[in-house]
């Protein structure tokens, strides 16, 4: 149920029949009364309109007015957003940050990711040991104990949608940045994640150091 809002014309309409009657009171919309109490139609119109957008600011997933007071709230903006976020971005951003209750299971991983609006798997590696590695199979040395895989698509559209997009937001964009630096900045310290299109390693993100 969304909140009614009215305009400044509408206010007019309405504060005319508060008048008294008689025919020091015309009540026309084209009368001079009309036309004095125009002036401070105005503001009760954008006092409404302001109050119906308070609906949308509670939730930061679709705040907009209050959006840079979410995000000063949760620490943002930061160098995860990139030099020009848009509104959509944000959002997401802010809404992850807040929903985040922490953890290092890959179940928390998943649905931080999902709020941020990346799907991705997460695959744990464990070291080779005779009798469990099978023929055909990667043989990985000790460090591997140490070392998970985000999979997500290489470059995950996120769409401009009518009523959040702003004047010089782009209609889509792609990239997979702000995930990747989330995830960096809450993976366990004693661990390296690495990342992969379509289950395709990245070796880059590991150095190459640890195979």
């Amino acid at each position: 149920m969304s909140i009614p809002t009215y305009n400044a014309r509408q206010f007019l309409s309405a504060a005319l029949k508060t008048l008294p009657r008689g025919r020091a009171w015309p009540r026309t919309l084209t009368g001079t009364m009309a036309r004095v109490l125009s002036g401070y139609m105005p503001t009760p119109a954008r006092v409404t309109t302001a109050a119906a957008g308070m609906v949308a600011d509670v939730f930061p997933s679709t705040a907009l007015s209050i959006l840079d007071a979410w995000e000063s709230t949760l620490g943002l903006p930061d160098p995860c957003a990139g030099e020009s976020p848009t509104i959509a971005l944000r959002q997401a951003q802010v809404t992850a940050r807040f929903a985040d209750s922490g953890g290092s299971s890959i179940p928390y991983y998943i649905n931080f990711a999902a709020t941020l609006g990346y799907q991705i798997t997460v695959q744990e590696f464990a070291p080779a040991r005779v009798g469990v590695v099978r023929i055909g199979t990667p043989i990985y040395g000790p460090d591997w104990a140490f070392a998970w895989r985000v999979m997500s698509p290489g470059y995950t559209p996120i769409d401009a949608r009518i009523g959040t997009a702003r004047i010089g937001d782009p209609l889509m964009s792609w990239g997979n940045f702000v995930l990747k630096c989330e995830i960096n900045a809450r993976s366990p310290a004693h661990t390296i994640v690495a990342y992969a299109q379509n289950g395709i390693n990245l070796l880059t993100d590991f150095g190459g150091d640890i195979i």
